[in-house]
């Protein structure tokens, strides 16, 4: 495994996303079992943050802490999907800024195209959490990280739910700086695009659309 991905196989990840895959899982506990692992896994992406200490009076005395430092953070949801992943991360760093980026694919080449981009203006002061809960072929990651830094952001960390090898390889092939941080890498892609064995079209399981 490269050292640029980091698979979070914690029990309890790896248990909510058993009951992610499972086909009878409705649309409601889909949304908030998405939400948790989104937010155990932030537990991970964030275990690199710089940290500051400062004195604080306790009841009893004062004591010497580690509070964050260093950068501000963002987080950015690649539409529509990424959404439900940054309400779990947000409950976690509330004073996050979010940005959000909008991709359709292009029905004659493939392609992903941009047709919504709202970012933080001071996006390059900070670190950027990309959230998508499916890395398949990697189209519309790459696409993404290239808007991202179209808008100055440097830091950037791709989160996703499940990934594909052929997803992973695109992305790193294309921005080999930007860390990749999971809850299990499948298989494969099948014919039609989809990682298998996967959990299906997470947008429409997240609402319940078809």
């Amino acid at each position: 495994m490269s050292e640029s991905v980091t698979v979070v196989d914690h029990p309890l990840v790896q248990h909510k996303l058993a009951l992610l895959r499972d086909k009878r899982t409705g649309s409601k506990d889909f949304r908030e079992l998405m939400a948790e692992v989104s937010m155990l896994m932030a537990y991970e992406a964030t275990r690199d943050l710089e940290l500051q200490e400062v004195t604080v009076e306790t009841p009893v005395s004062p004591a010497r802490v580690r509070i964050l430092a260093g950068k501000k953070l963002a987080l950015v949801a690649i539409l529509r999907a990424g959404l439900v992943m940054v309400d779990g991360i947000l409950r976690l760093i509330p004073a996050a800024k979010v940005g959000h980026i909008g991709l359709y694919r292009d029905p004659k080449s493939l392609n992903p195209v941009e047709y919504y981009a709202k970012l933080p203006e001071d996006i390059g002061f900070r670190r950027t959490f990309l959230t998508d809960p499916m890395l398949a072929t990697g189209g519309s990651a790459v696409k993404a990280i290239d808007i991202l830094k179209a808008h100055g952001a440097g830091q950037i960390k791709l989160m996703n739910i499940i990934a594909a090898p052929e997803g992973i390889e695109r992305v790193q092939k294309a921005h080999p700086d930007v860390e990749i941080v999971v809850g299990a890498i499948d298989e494969r892609l099948n014919e039609k695009g989809y990682i298998v064995p996967g959990l299906g079209d997470a947008g429409d399981r997240i609402y319940g659309t078809k």
